[in-house]
């Protein structure tokens, strides 16, 4: 059976489905990150855009060009940020915007530019 993920914004705005297993779950704290998102460190987890659904009535999330590769997802009514969507058939989705964050599937792997983070603020990523 496909494990389906649910989650969407602050106002609720934006819903969207994710199916399957999720891709890289990792933090990071890069500054393209902490911008986005106002926090110095993140959780994403990947899915094929194709196994991404938006569901809400507002439809798919606003986006502003963020590199060469992606872009940022956001709702437009209350800011939230929801995620990246990126020119590759991927779309990266911030953990804490899910219905259930702390699913064990969602749980990161990896810290991506740990360097980025001011030395009073080392997240503890466990790698059990």
């Amino acid at each position: 059976m496909t494990e389906i993920y649910s989650g969407g914004c602050l106002c609720g705005g934006i819903r969207f489905e994710a199916r399957g297993e999720p891709g890289n779950p990792h933090s990071c704290s890069c500054r393209f990150c902490q911008q986005h998102s106002g926090a110095l460190t993140v959780a994403w987890v990947e899915f094929p855009s194709d196994q991404v659904k938006w569901l809400s009535a507002g439809g798919k999330p606003s986006i502003f060009r963020s590199s060469d590769y992606s872009s940022r997802a956001f709702c437009p009514a209350c800011g939230s940020s929801i995620g990246a969507i990126d020119d590759a058939p991927t779309i990266a989705l911030l953990v804490g915007s899910f219905d259930e964050p702390g699913a064990e599937a969602l749980k990161p792997l990896s810290h991506s530019f740990e360097d980025g983070c001011p030395r009073w603020w080392q997240p503890r990523v466990l790698l059990d």
